[in-house]
């Protein structure tokens, strides 16, 4: 760890998250390429395989990350940093002659490798900066999760254009070509312009450097990682075919929505670092939990139209029926008037509705002709609800939600270098793997959720859950440590 920052310590920053941000925009590749393939019917696959598509290469990032941390605290960041770079182009090359479910879940584990590019990044930037600067220059590095910002937003459009709009489909196998090609050119530029450097202690032997992970508190970082960076990373992907089934945008039109979400989120990380820096990471992640669950619960309310029976029309006396209309029933002489169903609500998506709307009608439901008695029921009431679920609206609650999680990243890695200075690798390894495996398994509970519930919202319920859990988690682990602690020791854990 340097005692001070200098312009070295800058430089490689800046070609570190350079690295990063190429890698995350290939780790996020197959939320767009899978949803053109199944929009485009080049592969029949449902939600749930597509699911599995989405989360198969954030598995390999995630699994990956421990030992990527540890050989980077081992050798350095940059011959580890360059041979990921150019070992990952293989996959993609081989990713363009896919042709079945099998062989792109394959192709998927191997490129998935990138995500591993966090954990050695991380490692690899704390060594440059003292360690009150730190906060700031991890989150810096962490804005390169904008990568994912860069596919949703130029991979549909390039892949219209490898296509000529769909006219010769097999164009999409040039994608991934560009994609490996954008990683060999990297590898090279990381080779030629960084310089190696390695933490003091990188002479443990294997049980010193695992040591830190019975820390409790390691695995709790972890648990809260899970959701600011995990479900970051599969909604980065899910927004896409979300954005195309409910509210039936275009691919490039999601993937512009889905970038909106992405980019904030990648930015606001390095402000986020330095929020942390100045008023604590732990006052930072009850602000990002408090506000995700709000928002999680305004976003489970789904696009839906609710009907449901209402005030109806009963008739005064007895009588013969001698007219129906739409807003008339006659029986004898005596005349009953019925509210018509309101025609501006026929389609709700050409308004913007922004709380739930009730439109109220009756329906006759006797004939010209028909013998009626005093209370008899000759109109029924309906009434219906309906909730728009503007896009607009959604969109900007995503984006939202997106940009506090990007804070919530910054904060977690906030500890980890206070902690454990000199095992930030392993340590920051095994946070990630915890908070890629949420990459990986929400696409597939998602799919499972939608091929269940038939709810594309189903999602944000389970988001909601586990947001609630990890404040609930927190905050009983901080009101225990107050409670062993006397007010003086606890303003000094307020960190942890």
């Amino acid at each position: 760890m340097e005692q001070v920052a200098t312009s070295k310590s800058h430089k490689m920053l800046f070609f570190n998250t350079l690295a990063f941000t190429v890698c995350f925009a290939v780790w996020m590749l197959n939320g767009v390429l899978v949803t053109f393939l199944v929009d485009n019917q080049v592969f029949d696959w449902g939600p749930v395989k597509m699911g599995w598509l989405f989360g198969i290469p954030v598995l390999t990032g995630a699994i990956f990350r421990l030992p990527a941390g540890i050989l980077t605290d081992k050798f350095g960041g940059k011959p580890v940093y360059a041979i990921l770079l150019l070992v990952c182009a293989i996959p993609l090359f081989l990713l363009s002659t896919a042709n079945s479910f099998f062989s792109f879940a394959l192709y998927s584990f191997g490129f998935g490798l990138t995500g591993v590019s966090f954990a050695i990044g991380i490692a690899y930037t704390s060594v440059w900066y003292p360690k009150h600067r730190q906060g700031t220059a991890l989150g810096i590095f962490g804005a390169g999760n904008a990568g994912a910002a860069l596919t949703t937003l130029l991979a549909p459009t390039m892949l219209e254009w490898l296509t000529n709009d769909g006219a010769n489909i097999e164009g999409w196998r040039k994608l991934p070509l560009i994609y490996g090609a954008a990683l060999v050119v990297m590898g090279i530029v990381f080779l030629i312009f960084t310089e190696n450097k390695k933490p003091v202690s990188n002479n443990k032997n294997m049980r010193q450097i695992l040591s830190p992970l019975k820390n409790v508190r390691v695995w709790r970082f972890g648990m809260y990682y899970f959701l600011v960076f995990g479900c970051f990373v599969a909604f980065s992907q899910w927004l896409v075919p979300y954005f195309v089934n409910v509210y039936y945008l275009p691919l490039v039109t999601a993937g512009l929505f889905a970038a909106l979400f992405s980019f904030p989120s990648g930015v606001i990380r390095a402000a986020g670092g330095w929020l942390s820096d100045i008023y604590g990471a732990r006052k930072i992640m009850y602000w990002v939990l408090g506000a995700s669950v709000a928002i999680c619960l305004m976003l489970f309310v789904p696009k839906m139209e609710i009907t449901s029976p209402g005030k109806g029309v009963m008739a005064k006396q007895d009588g013969v029926v001698t007219l129906v209309s739409e807003g008339l029933i006659k029986v004898g002489e005596r005349e009953y008037p019925l509210t018509v169903k309101n025609a501006e609500y026929e389609n709700t998506d050409d308004k913007l509705l922004v709380l739930p709307t009730k439109d109220a009608w009756q329906e006759p439901i006797v004939n010209v002709g028909d013998t009626i008695t005093r209370k008899q029921l000759i109109g029924k009431g309906v009434t219906k609800i309906y909730f728009q679920a503007n896009v607009w609206i959604f969109a900007i609650l995503v984006i939202l939600i997106g940009s506090i999680w990007g804070v919530g990243k910054a904060a977690v890695y906030k500890h980890i270098p206070d902690y454990f200075p000199d095992e930030v690798g392993v340590v920051g390894g095994m946070v990630g793997v915890l908070g890629g495996l949420g990459g990986f398994f929400c696409p597939i509970i998602f799919g499972y959720l939608l091929e269940g519930t038939g709810l594309w919202t189903s999602c944000w319920l389970f988001m909601f859950f586990l947001t609630a859990l990890c404040l609930v988690w927190m905050h009983s682990t901080v009101t225990k440590i107050n409670k062993r602690s006397s007010p003086e020791t606890s303003l000094n854990m307020e960190i942890k």
